[in-house]
């Protein structure tokens, strides 16, 4: 009898586990039986187990059936396997769904791997291909313009617009739009640099874009380029002729340093000749000092009167009187020459 009980007992509680299993499925079918409604009534094949195997592999089911769904009204045999992997991946399956019905409308030739790919590399897969559908317009350079100077030294500012289709063989590995911008801008830049003059680039301003086209600048980026056209062309500074002044200023700069570099020798040599003068009146002074001696000598030796010391000092007295005779006539030349310099003065 107790055996019994056990076993009456173990069975209930497995009926019990066995119907909350039970209800637990039904609650998780019915959670996806929505999704796999609208699969089937647009005919695709998506089974109800099959969304939830999603579910558990942490893939939103709603994302799938909507590209899966949107391929098939399209006439795209898609695998759902593959939508899974890409959004596993971290890609946007319903972008590349679009893309691909875009690139099929247009007979571009793109499948799911190549525009996976793409989406995957960061590029926005759709926006390429309506670009490859409808060319795009890339202003070279977004803001302002191109400055450039010409052979003669005039600058001239020039503004271009490139129209692109983006090609999609190219586009995973290939340069963005600021490579082509780039390119453009140094095209311009050269074009206009070889010209002799600012008004040859005014009269024929589509040698600019004929210049510029002619170089291939799309290869290896993801564009192709139709065709280049010149919305604007300014005339700027006349740069030469400033370059001309500035090197005019710095001439005359290392001119005026090279004068004063002379001048300064000069101030030294002067104050050389000033310390010799000086030096040289030492010795005079000191040479002077010397006569009254040599003349106490010659007195005692006998070889000097008192008859030639007495024309001596008068020969001095008459030097002295002709020094100042001669420098007062000085300061009444010079004093006169004041006066006919200020004729407002009497």
């Amino acid at each position: 009898m107790l055996a019994q009980g056990i076993f009456e007992g173990s069975l209930k509680w497995v009926i019990i586990g066995l119907l909350v299993l039970l209800g637990l499925l039904v609650l998780v079918l019915l959670k996806f039986i929505n999704l796999w409604i609208q699969a089937y009534m647009s005919g695709t094949r998506i089974g109800l187990f099959q969304l939830v195997g999603m579910w558990l592999r942490k893939v939103n089911p709603s994302v799938i059936v909507r590209g899966a769904i949107s391929a098939t009204q399209a006439g795209l045999p898609l695998n759902v396997r593959d939508l899974e992997a890409h959004y596993l991946a971290g890609g946007d399956v319903i972008k590349v769904v679009r893309a691909l019905i875009a690139a099929d409308r247009a007979n571009l030739g793109l499948d799911f791997r190549q525009a996976a790919a793409i989406d995957l590399a960061g590029r926005d897969v759709l926006d390429a291909v309506q670009t490859s559908v409808t060319p795009k317009v890339i202003d070279c350079p977004p803001d302002g313009k191109v400055a450039a100077m010409a052979k003669n030294g005039i600058q001239v500012l020039a503004k271009a617009r490139v129209t692109v289709r983006t090609n999609i063989k190219r586009l995973v590995g290939g340069a963005t739009e600021e490579t082509i911008i780039a390119r453009v801008g140094e095209g311009i830049v050269s074009t206009i640099g070889s010209s002799d003059s600012h008004k040859d680039v005014l009269e024929n301003p589509d040698r600019i874009s004929k210049g510029v086209l002619s170089k291939g600048l799309d290869a290896g980026t993801a564009f192709e380029i139709l065709s280049i056209d010149i919305a604007d062309v300014d005339i700027g500074d006349n740069i030469g002729a400033r370059l001309q002044a500035d090197q005019a200023e710095a001439d005359k700069r290392v001119a005026q340093a090279a004068a004063e570099s002379r001048r300064a020798m000069a101030v030294a040599a002067e104050q050389e000749n000033i310390a010799e003068i000086a030096a040289n009146r030492a010795k005079l002074v000191l040479a002077e000092a010397e006569v009254p001696m040599a003349m106490a000598d010659a007195f005692r030796s006998g070889n000097l009167g008192v008859l030639d010391y007495q024309r001596i000092r008068n020969l001095e007295a008459d030097t002295r009187m002709r020094t100042q005779i001669a420098a007062g006539e000085e300061t009444q030349m010079s004093n006169e020459s004041q006066r006919k310099k200020m004729p407002g003065q009497e």
